[in-house]
């Protein structure tokens, strides 16, 4: 038989306590429940269990500018008035809303991220969960689609380390903009994303005619063939 698959699962219950406000469609408590589940199924009993790092600015400042980090580290719902020029700098309002804790939770989920991939590169687990992570719409100045740092991003910047190139697969109903722009101009990284478009379906971006065609990227016709057999089937 084969050996079992080591699987590391990152959690951190405090990622569940903040409120986007009360129309607001991110239900962060849902992660709870997920857990909860997790639990009652024992599945933990499979899995490492982990409580992630709370990201430090500079790791954030991998992929996102400094500026907009430091942004996010010192604005709170009080101050907010304040800074009526910044917000709408770097995006946030009404879809990426000001809330307590905020610098927190992309501290938690984005530092979840960053060690499942520094495990990976260490070969300590063979799959690892972070299902606090995904925040695929967050770009390197801004806020987008209630995303506020780009977590995919860093994770992918740390197996890149290790690995000559990341296939990047994506299955969110929208359209992992932040990824693909994060990696459009390198051959290092392939994104594949999966995702309803059209009829206005934020964020407007990821048309099936839109593709960047492996002569571009410079992907060399064997790899290319590679990735389509993997990405293919699904």
């Amino acid at each position: 038989m084969p050996p079992k698959e080591r699987i590391a699962y990152f959690y951190d219950g405090d990622v569940g306590n903040v409120y986007f406000g009360p129309n607001h469609p991110m239900k962060p408590h849902r992660l709870c429940m997920t857990h909860h589940l997790v639990l009652s199924y024992g599945l933990h009993n499979k899995m490492e269990i982990y409580r992630p790092h709370k990201a430090y600015p500079v790791e954030l400042a991998q992929f996102h500018s400094a500026d907009y980090v430091e942004f996010l580290h010192r604005i709170t719902p009080d101050s907010q008035h304040l800074f009526a020029n910044e917000l709408a700098r770097y995006n946030l309002g009404e879809d990426c809303p000001v809330f307590e804790n905020l610098f927190e939770f992309c501290q938690i989920y984005a530092g979840g991220t960053i060690d499942a991939a520094r495990r990976l590169n260490h070969q300590l687990c063979d799959i690892a969960i972070n299902w606090a992570g995904g925040l695929h719409h967050a770009k390197k100045c801004e806020a987008s689609g209630f995303c506020y740092i780009n977590d995919l991003v860093l994770g992918i910047l740390e197996l890149l380390k290790y690995h000559a190139r990341v296939l990047y697969i994506d299955i969110d109903v929208h359209h992992g903009d932040g990824v693909e722009e994060a990696f459009y101009f390198t051959d290092r990284v392939m994104t594949v994303s999966f995702h309803k478009y059209g009829d206005m379906f934020f964020p407007g971006t990821g048309n099936v005619k839109v593709i960047v065609f492996w002569q571009i990227v410079g992907l060399v016709n064997s790899c290319y063939i590679y990735c389509s057999s993997l990405v293919f089937p699904l």
